[in-house]
């Protein structure tokens, strides 16, 4: 059984930063993705950012690209979230999660097989 433990979230305003962590244990290496996706109240999950052991890649939802790095390390079973340049939009709770990940059309594909409670971030003056 995968088990995740997400810290980071909290309150901030709009243009700061902030950086989720997650630490994973019971992960094992079949699954081919890992990364990160959020859902704020009323909306649909949203892919945020993702790695994929398929192709190697990293990839971002277009609405964070250049303001969020993924960043991850093995040894630790930690994965970071690095956010930047918030925005009020970016709002919602953040989950780190496994699965798959790859690359598809313009985008990327994130199947979210395993993921843990969510830390809830809240961009606000």
């Amino acid at each position: 059984e995968v088990q995740f433990v997400e810290s980071g979230g909290g309150l901030v305003q709009p243009g700061g930063s902030l950086r989720l962590s997650c630490t994973a244990s019971g992960f094992t290496s079949s699954y081919r993705g890992v990364g990160w996706f959020r859902q704020a109240p009323g909306k649909e999950r949203e892919g945020v950012s993702c790695f994929s052991s398929s192709d190697g890649d990293t990839y971002y939802a277009d609405s964070v690209k250049d303001r969020f790095t993924i960043s991850r390390d093995d040894a630790k079973n930690t994965l970071n979230l690095d956010m930047k340049k918030l925005k009020v939009e970016d709002t919602a709770t953040y989950y780190c999660a496994v699965g798959f990940c790859t690359h598809y059309y313009s985008g990327f594909y994130f199947r979210q097989d395993h993921w843990g409670n969510g830390t809830l971030v809240t961009v606000s003056s």
